[in-house]
């Protein structure tokens, strides 16, 4: 039988003592975990164990010896240590000790059952990153279940995942130093130590009272966001419509789960907290910023000055757009009267449009003032209020994208309604389908006169339509970049970046072996390097959730919509699925 021994790197200096560790019986391995020295009480050791197999749920105990000695010594110490081997009854029993004239250590794994020695391979590895860092699943593993929100689950068959989840689990273990008073001795990766400063320990004891105030004053906000006043007919249509009030309600639900005085359960949900809370904290010092250089040398003034003329020259550019389609524009011959209604139409809309933004002219600039003041909360507010101005100064262009489009759409379906005469079918409202129809003189005659007018009427709909979606569209367009800017800010997990790029070894993607010695007779020595996760997967594994409601069709749904003049709204509506 061929035994693997994991051996932590941190204890190869250490004295002469016992290992301690635990047996994993489906893979034949051992994984060491700390050097128990010299002298001590084996029935203490016993409670000892047993107070850590409770604390930890993990099966603790005493592995074999390790003799870290010159060979006369270890002869001496030969008859001791086979005497401890039955005391702590171990099967197979580790002999571990350093070879003469190399930098190795022999390792022989015996057992009383049998004469024969089984062969040993052993695995020296960085006990400290190997505790700190998290395995992850094969991709294989990892389409079963939601890695972002549930532990890897460890595999009986792979004796990697148990070799980590037996060091992680082992906390227990690891706070006891070799130099504290108390009934064992031991040797680990925080032999030296326990890592902490004095700036962690002070966050920590703040953070309880800190969390506490948040969490009160974030239960009074969300108290005023429930009352009845804000579920009355528009207000709800605003908060339910306008990006900032959803991005406001998404911050609201980030800071009650980073409040919370609820311990994260394992490793997924601390690194979900925390990349959070970067993307809060980096989103705020962005936000403000921002509003440091809108406040200097009067930008916000400035910003108010050019926003009149703006307007100006947009409305004469449609009014010039309006005079060219009333005309004969491309060369083609439109209907005559109904391009005139069409254009006077929309030229009124202009007019109401701009006497509206002249009239608002004197407060524009206290209004921007006003709005400045919100960056403070965060870059993506600041983006999602510029995107809401956007959508009110663009108001007039989706009026006249609705216009059209309700226009077109009943002009082609009133076609197609028609088109179905002509063939003898009609559409059954009731089942949902095409139906055969018997239809006499009269109604043939009335449909064949509104089939004409309306596909004579149909090129000059189709026109205004075509202008005024295409306008619509770079409008979405430019809401969609801003809106992909906020979702990017919002789900970039950033914590795990940096914690990828500064310790690559804390987010695992599985390990490598590199072999050290391998010599006829002598048990293979291997060295176990761990293998950081990919930038791409970091992304994938841990992006956060975001509150982009726009819908998500397909370009074949959009162009269909587009077609038969269906409405593109950038928002859900309520019979869309939720993805």
């Amino acid at each position: 039988m061929v035994v693997k021994v994991f051996f932590p790197t941190s204890c190869s200096a250490a004295d002469s003592g016992l290992l301690v560790g635990r047996w994993i019986a489906e893979q034949s391995s051992a994984v060491v975990l700390a050097i128990l020295h010299f002298p001590f009480v084996p029935g203490q050791v016993k409670r000892y164990l047993a107070d850590l197999r409770q604390g930890s749920g993990i099966g603790l105990s005493v592995l074999g010896s390790w003799s870290n000695c010159v060979e006369e010594q270890q002869e001496e110490l030969g008859q001791f240590l086979e005497d401890l081997r039955t005391i702590f009854c171990h099967e197979p029993w580790l002999q571990i000790r350093r070879e003469s004239g190399t930098k190795f250590w022999s390792c022989r794994a015996t057992r009383s059952s049998q004469e024969e020695e089984d062969k040993v391979i052993l695995i020296y590895h960085d006990q400290r990153k190997v505790m700190l860092s998290l395995l992850h699943p094969p991709e294989t593993q990892r389409a079963a279940g939601d890695h972002r929100t549930e532990p890897p689950a460890l595999n009986e068959a792979s004796e990697l995942a148990a070799v980590f989840h037996t060091v992680a689990q082992s906390r227990v273990l690891f706070m006891t130093d070799r130099y504290d008073e108390g009934p064992v001795r031991l040797t680990h990766w925080q032999s030296e130590g326990v890592e902490g400063s004095i700036l962690v320990e002070l966050l920590k004891q703040a953070s309880g009272p800190i969390c506490m105030l948040l969490t009160t004053l974030l239960s009074l906000v969300s108290g005023a966001c429930k009352s009845r006043v804000l579920h009355l007919w528009p207000l709800s249509l605003l908060w339910s419509k306008l990006s900032t009030c959803e991005q406001l309600g998404y911050r609201l639900h980030q800071l009650r789960l980073l409040s919370s005085n609820k311990k994260a359960p394992d490793q997924i949900q601390f690194m979900r907290k925390a990349n959070i809370l970067v993307s809060f904290l980096l989103d705020v010092a962005l936000g403000v910023l921002l509003m440091s250089w809108l406040y200097s040398n009067n930008r916000i003034g400035q910003l108010a000055d050019t926003l009149i003329p703006m307007a100006d020259h947009v409305a004469q550019e449609l009014q010039d757009l309006l005079q060219w389609l009333m005309g004969v524009p491309a060369g083609l011959k439109m209907n005559r009267a109904l391009d005139q209604v069409l254009g006077r139409f929309f030229q009124y809309h202009i007019h109401l449009w701009i006497s509206y933004i002249h009239l608002m002219s004197p407060f524009i600039e206290m209004i921007l003032w006003y709005v400045g003041l919100s960056t403070c909360l965060g870059l993506t507010i600041a983006l999602s209020l510029l995107s809401d101005i956007i959508a009110l100064l663009t108001f007039h262009i989706y009026c006249f994208y609705v216009y059209g489009a309700r226009l077109y759409c009943l002009k082609i379906y009133g076609l197609s309604s028609l088109w179905r005469l002509f063939r003898g079918k009609k559409w059954n409202v009731l089942r949902q389908r095409v139906d055969s129809c018997s239809y006499d003189l009269d109604q043939l005659f009335i449909g064949t006169l509104l089939f004409t007018i309306l596909l004579f009427l149909l090129p000059t709909t189709a026109l205004y339509y075509l202008v005024f979606t295409l306008l619509r569209l770079v409008v979405v367009l430019v809401q969609g970049l801003i809106h992909l800017l906020v979702d990017m800010i919002d789900s970039l997990p950033l914590y795990s970046l940096a914690l990828r790029l500064c310790r690559s070894y804390r987010l695992a993607a599985g390990v490598k072996f590199r072999v050290l010695e391998q010599q006829p007779g002598k048990s293979l020595r291997l060295l176990m390097e761990i293998n950081p996760l990919p930038y791409g997967r970091v992304i994938q594994l841990y992006r956060l959730p975001t509150s982009s409601s726009y819908p998500k069709d397909s370009w074949g749904s959009l162009c269909k919509k587009l077609f038969v003049g269906e409405l593109i709204y950038p928002w859900k509506q309520k019979g869309n699925k939720q993805d």
